[in-house]
């Protein structure tokens, strides 16, 4: 039998939190919410605030070990993305933006691109700002990872 439907979210600074809780609250599914300082969460047996030490890449390393088919994984942290993808996660980041086999090469390329344009003092636009058709675009990402999960026979927990 496939393992449970499980969502991790990256959450230091994640704009989708709320969302998530509504979304796995509907589904019966279990929330790990992972950061590095205490995060207040909502009081729910199905979500566990995971406070890890502080430290380079310590959450990332947390969900990472965990990520594996029946996952989903809510990050916008790329390389993090891609070493969920490749464990056989559902990846998502807070606009929505599904990452899998074909789109994180690409997502890494353009990461480490503009990281090198700021090492060598280039001045780069950041992200646009965070919008409500992103939430809306999040929303329904997220359901469409569970509903996918569920028709490949992953139980809720």
């Amino acid at each position: 039998m496939p393992a449970p439907i499980v969502i991790y979210i990256d959450a230091d600074a994640c704009p989708v939190k709320d969302e998530t809780y509504r979304v796995a609250e509907r589904y019966g599914l279990a929330v790990h919410v992972v950061a590095n300082a205490w995060i207040a969460i909502p009081r729910s047996p199905k979500i566990e605030r995971v406070v890890v030490p502080a430290g380079p890449d310590v959450a990332d390393d947390w969900i990472a070990e965990r990520a594996a088919p029946g996952a989903i994984v809510i990050t916008a942290d790329i390389p993090l993305a891609a070493r969920c993808v490749k464990a056989g996660a559902e990846v998502l980041g807070p606009t929505g933006r599904a990452f899998n086999d074909a789109s994180i090469g690409m997502a890494l390329a353009t990461r480490n691109l503009m990281d090198e344009l700021r090492s060598a003092g280039e001045t780069t636009r950041g992200p646009k700002p965070f919008a409500p058709r992103d939430r809306s675009n999040f929303l329904s990402a997220l359901d469409t990872a569970v509903q996918r999960l569920k028709r490949a026979g992953h139980p809720s927990v």
